[in-house]
């Protein structure tokens, strides 16, 4: 089902916003496509962890950490992404970050994408690129997720706020592009 959108106005919630965000943000840093999904899918679901917790809506359950605590980890390594360590490894096909001691896989991120953008997809990919190409690289990566939140759609505070919808405006992100070449 396709988000409704008005004009250049999408309704769709945060989660998949950020994870197309910082797969755009990773694919600027560097990595491929694939590697791009993989970690901004991560990013997204560990900023929802964190958002979680401290609503109160997860909480850690000591027997839980304990046992991730005690499972042997390989060449794993982190990659910021919007400022946010992202837990990743190194697979036969590239760099893919980790959930659950598991590679996540670009192909679930990208269906994950078309499921909550619809026909939307392609015209909100290519404005965050153009906003992600607007940026030297250097002032990109540390700003990437202030950035996010100058376009992000707005959402009630608290618990009201958790999978709230609100409106994703395409013409923000482009201004935000225009003001970027002014101060960059």
């Amino acid at each position: 089902m396709t988000p409704q959108m008005n004009e250049r106005r999408i309704i769709i919630n945060r989660a998949p916003v950020l994870t197309l965000w910082a797969s755009i943000v990773a694919e600027r840093l560097g990595f491929d496509r694939n590697e791009a999904l993989s970690l901004g899918k991560a990013v997204a679901g560990l900023t929802a962890q964190s958002k979680g917790r401290r609503l109160g809506i997860y909480k850690p359950v000591p027997k839980e950490i304990k046992k991730a605590r005690a499972q042997k980890r390989g060449e794993e390594f982190f990659v910021e992404i919007c400022g946010r360590p992202v837990p990743a490894i190194n697979t036969a096909d590239g760099v893919r970050a980790v959930n659950k001691n598991k590679p996540v896989e670009p192909a679930g991120a990208e269906r994950y994408l078309e499921s909550k953008f619809g026909d939307n997809l392609g015209a909100v990919r290519k404005t965050m690129r153009d906003l992600a190409k607007a940026f030297k690289l250097g002032k990109f990566a540390e700003k990437s997720f202030r950035l996010y939140e100058q376009f992000r759609p707005s959402i009630p505070e608290g618990v009201a706020g958790w999978g709230a919808k609100g409106k994703l405006d395409l013409d923000r992100i482009e201004s935000l592009a225009s003001k970027s070449k002014s101060i960059s």
